[in-house]
């Protein structure tokens, strides 16, 4: 059966499922061994359900657009969180450049968000925000895992405040800059409230990651005033009025931040010794003469990058000002203060409007990866804005941010195993290895007792579960995970089949 149809179902139990339903099965017929096909499952609706990890059940990924040039480069993956309204479970999810499921993990009780791969030490790490959320704010801690998915640190906000998810960035010198939230009684008749009101203060804090140490703190309501929002108090004085929102914050090229307020539509430099706003860009009171094009509103996720320019990712939504959602790439004049739009991304197939959330991400050979925040979207594009590829989580599916890196996994536990017997006498071995980058092929031992397995033959790794079907042997069974160059990478544990 041919795969004709332009739209697939990613991330699936073996890879493979058209989005029509059919089934793709690999006849198997490598001379001396016993191995008969190669099949691949289909997920139950849009969960993904596997016979070797029944525990697991993320959500099943739809690739609308299949990769083209660098978003097809193998050894690439996507990193995103589903959040709790995604059907199937919430958690950190790897997908690699074809859409297949590489590593999934469902926190108990906890929500996570903001999942990337950084660099701590020299060395790449993933990265997430785990707590809980009220009101769109995040109180919680931040977690750092090694390549076999080990933690190895916690960054916690100092000062008795509590890390929210908008934002954990690692630098170079082994700091964390991250964003909290703090209710304040403060006047609010310049914004249209009550004298005695609570506001949500935006705080930028960074620690020393090693020790814990707080190095520099900024208080929204120190140097941006209330009337600057764009929003309106509630008619309860007691219910927080979160005027500025911060939502990102990165490091300019001398050193000092730029932080970003989705509810005052502006993006702040700000001194990082002494907290001082330098200028502010966008917003009711701009530094800068905002030209065709440059002005953003409710935006997420404010980059500076080496040429200069600044990212944005504009949501335009909630409620609506813009008809669409879009990146946007804007140079500054520093001389004439004056902001230009280079380049916008939209979605050139749906009209998305993002009512929060979303990211842009630039990648180093010039390609653009942006996740659409509220809406169930992902999508790389090239330099210029044509899009080569896109994706979306299934139903009304979210991810706070999505991100496209390399990514080399390498787990610590055994591969997991499972084998199933058939009326007609066929066994079929279920074999996957979560987290794992490096499998190439699976190695199927049988043997009719466990202490003597035999090699019975091999099949090539499809997506993240292989199901592979047997003609006799066994009744106990055990796979190896083989690399590119044929060593074998772990053994599983042995199973009998049932």
């Amino acid at each position: 059966m041919k795969l004709t149809r332009k739209k697939f179902i990613g991330a699936l139990v073996g890879a493979g499922v058209l989005a029509g339903g059919g089934v793709w099965t690999l006849q198997q017929t490598a001379k001396g061994t016993r191995i008969e096909n190669v099949s691949r499952t289909i997920p139950e609706g849009n969960v993904l359900s596997f016979r070797s990890r029944p525990d697991l059940k993320p959500p099943a990924v739809e690739i609308e657009k299949r990769p083209r040039g660098i978003f097809a480069r193998k050894g690439d993956c996507v990193f995103l969180a589903p959040q709790p309204k995604t059907p199937g479970s919430s958690g950190a999810m790897i997908l690699d450049s074809e859409g297949h499921l590489v590593w999934f993990h469902q926190p108990e009780e906890r929500r996570l968000d903001n999942f990337r791969v950084q660099h701590y030490r020299d060395e790449p790490v993933l990265t997430w925000w785990e707590g809980r959320v009220t009101n769109g704010h995040g109180s919680g801690e931040y977690v750092l895992l090694d390549r076999s998915y080990r933690e190895i640190k916690r960054v916690r906000a100092g000062n008795g405040y509590k890390g929210d998810l908008h934002e954990f960035l690692l630098t170079p010198q082994g700091t964390a800059l991250f964003t909290a939230y703090h209710p304040v009684r403060h006047d609010l008749t310049p914004a249209g409230g009550s004298k005695d009101a609570l506001v949500y203060d935006g705080i930028a804090q960074e620690v020393d990651v090693e020790s814990g140490k707080v190095l520099f703190e900024w208080h929204s309501l120190d140097h941006v005033p209330v009337e600057l929002s764009y929003g309106r108090p509630p008619k309860n004085p007691d219910d927080p009025f979160d005027y500025f929102h911060i939502n990102s914050i990165d490091v300019d090229h001398d050193g000092n931040l730029l932080i970003s307020s989705r509810n005052t539509w502006a993006v702040y430099k700000v001194d990082r010794a002494s907290g001082r706003v330098l200028w502010r860009l966008g917003g009711k009171e701009s530094d800068f003469e905002m030209g065709p094009g440059t002005r953003t509103a409710y935006q997420h996720d404010a980059r500076r990058h080496p040429d200069g320019t600044i990212t944005i990712f504009d949501n335009g939504g909630n409620p609506p000002v813009h008809r669409q959602s879009r990146g946007v790439v804007l140079r500054l004049d520093m001389q004439k203060m004056r902001a230009t739009l280079v380049r916008e991304y939209v979605h050139p197939g749906r009209r998305i409007l993002a009512g929060a959330e979303g990211n842009v991400q630039m990648l180093p050979t010039g390609e653009a990866f942006i996740g659409w925040g509220y809406e169930p979207f992902f999508s790389g594009f090239t330099g210029s804005g044509d899009l080569v590829f896109d994706a979306r989580l299934p139903g009304q599916g979210r991810s706070y941010r999505t991100y496209w890196h390399p990514w080399e996994g390498h787990p610590e536990g055994r591969p997991a195993v499972v084998a199933k017997k058939h009326a007609d006498g066929g066994i079929t071995i279920y074999a996957s290895w979560n987290g794992s980058t490096a499998v190439k092929r699976w190695r199927v031992l049988s043997g009719r007792v466990p202490s003597d397995l035999r090699e019975a033959g091999d099949a090539p790794k499809r997506g993240f579960e292989t199901a592979v079907t047997l003609r006799g042997g066994g009744p106990y069974f055990a796979i190896q995970a083989v690399d590119e160059s044929g060593n074998v990478l772990a053994t599983s544990g042995t199973t009998r089949a049932r």
